[in-house]
């Protein structure tokens, strides 16, 4: 990760909003008395949906199981009755 001091941030912000969203990389932002990590919206959304998975019971289980299973063994989607 790039680590960057607040205000080098602050005068390449729509460069480094750019960066993070195409790139996918995480900056540190480091000031007098804290830090923080800017990263692109999507990653954020991305990270919210892990935490959210993660918080129901069996879910990891059933997430590496299915990864494990042979694709000749899954349902077709056009197969699907929703």
């Amino acid at each position: 990760m790039d680590l960057l001091t607040v205000r080098e941030a602050r005068d390449n912000l729509y460069r480094l909003v750019d960066e993070v969203a195409e790139h996918h990389k995480p900056i540190i932002i480091s000031g007098k008395r804290n830090a923080a990590i800017l990263i692109s919206k999507e990653d954020w959304d991305t990270i919210q949906e892990t935490i959210y998975l993660s918080g129901i019971p069996g879910m990891a289980e059933s997430i590496q199981k299915a990864a494990a299973e042979p694709i000749e063994d899954c349902v077709a989607l056009k197969d699907l009755d929703w």
